[in-house]
């Protein structure tokens, strides 16, 4: 990266393509360094560590904005395929020689938790543009490209805080959503046998009710809670089935019929699957040691 060097007394500030000068996604780990990656095409896909945080898995376009006071680094598997994107790295003194630069950074890296964002498609032709810009310009003899490169950094950060605002906004719905169908899941137990069976029976049947498309339900239940539609429901009726066969008489064909299965072999089978034991054998174990 030594012929995209900016270095006065004001800071430093660097710029180049993934891979030029043998520079990798690990490349620059100093304490000292700011550093923003934009990986456009052929993620590894790879893990970030990054302070306290679980792994952050990078599967897809992404813009990684690293604070340097943030312990970090970086797992990537062995690939064939050629990551492609461009590296910007700066130290404080380079951002504080700005007053509006040294602003926005703040509002960005004093709110951020995760560094992580990923755009869409607009955002990410945006940011590729002026990363392009600024290396094209890394290489031009204009006087005051450390201004221009503050300019752009500016944008860039204004882009991540946009970015952050719309994953939040996004998941506060995708919240909304999830603690709806948990809602109406729970509501229907304990079930009133005979008279009240559950009406609500597959993933389907909560998107219909709350007004969204099933895969957009099972999206956002996963994303929100780490379990799908399917495991949510199956949960819920193996520990209503447990209880209705522990402390009620109901034979189990209307244990069955009443936690929606069209056949008690259905019950059975799916009984077994969760308990390891079938629904007559779990009743008469519970009746004997209770």
């Amino acid at each position: 990266m030594t012929s995209s060097v900016v270095k006065k007394s004001n800071g430093q500030f660097r710029i180049a393509a993934i891979g030029e000068n043998s520079c990798t996604l690990a490349s620059y780990n100093r304490r000292d360094f700011y550093k923003i990656s934009l990986v456009t095409d052929g993620w590894p896909p790879c893990q970030l560590y990054y302070g306290s945080h679980d792994p952050i898995e990078i599967d897809q376009p992404a813009l990684v904005v690293i604070d340097p006071i943030v312990p970090h680094s970086w797992f990537v598997p062995e690939r064939t395929v050629t990551t492609e994107g461009f590296f910007c790295v700066f130290d404080d003194d380079f951002i504080r020689a700005s007053s509006q630069l040294a602003g926005i950074a703040n509002r960005l890296f004093t709110a951020q938790d995760s560094p992580v964002y990923f755009p869409d498609h607009t955002e990410l032709q945006f940011l590729k543009g002026l990363f392009a810009r600024m290396r094209m310009e890394a290489d031009s003899d204009y006087n005051d490209k450390e201004d221009l490169f503050r300019s752009y950094l500016s944008l860039i950060f204004h882009q991540t805080i946009q970015m952050r605002r719309s994953t939040n906004l996004a998941t506060s719905a995708f919240s909304r959503i999830a603690n709806a169908f948990i809602g109406l899941l729970k509501r229907q137990f304990p079930v009133d046998l005979p008279l009240e069976p559950i009406k609500l029976k597959k993933a389907s049947d909560f998107a219909d009710n709350l007004a969204v498309h099933v895969n957009h339900l099972n999206m956002v239940v996963q994303k929100a809670t780490g379990k799908s539609t399917t495991v949510h429901i199956s949960e819920q009726l193996f520990a209503e089935a447990k209880s209705l066969l522990s402390y009620t008489s109901y034979n189990i064909a209307e244990i069955a019929n009443g936690l929606g299965f069209e056949y008690q072999s259905y019950f059975n089978r799916f009984f077994k699957k969760h308990a390891g034991v079938t629904p007559s054998d779990f009743r008469k174990y519970f009746e004997k040691y209770k």
